[in-house]
């Protein structure tokens, strides 16, 4: 089974940026689709983007779309999620894990298995 680590979180102010990195310990991870989703407290986990095994396609939440920028590196078994322009309410644990199905739509967590231990992004005003 392929584990994935997210770091890269972090306290940042409003505005600012942080690039995160999910790490997976198994070269299999280049044919898979890979998601990045993210959790506040008291709230339901929540799609912010995906991309494709290749790296060409990627598909953003409208939260997301115009300031996150997903890539991958299958060289480094890495993807990572770019955060610019962040605001308060982008403060959630960040998780990236691995598609396994295609039964639901790619915004879907059940298509999705292999969580990290995710990383704390904070933004402040």
């Amino acid at each position: 089974q392929v584990q994935l680590v997210e770091s890269g979180g972090g306290l940042v102010q409003a505005g600012g940026s942080l690039r995160l990195s999910c790490a997976a310990s198994e070269r299999t991870f280049s044919s898979y689709a890979m998601g990045w989703f993210r959790q506040a407290p008291g709230k339901e986990r929540e799609f912010v983007g995906s991309i494709d095994w290749s790296g060409i396609n990627t598909y953003y939440a409208d939260s997301a779309k115009g300031r996150f920028t997903i890539s991958r590196d299958n060289a480094k078994n890495t993807v990572y999620l770019q955060m610019n322009s962040l605001k308060p309410e982008d403060t959630a644990v960040y998780y990236c894990a691995r598609r396994i199905s295609s039964r639901w739509s790619n915004v879907d967590p059940r298509s999705y298995d292999n969580w990290g231990q995710g990383t704390q992004v904070t933004v402040s005003s």
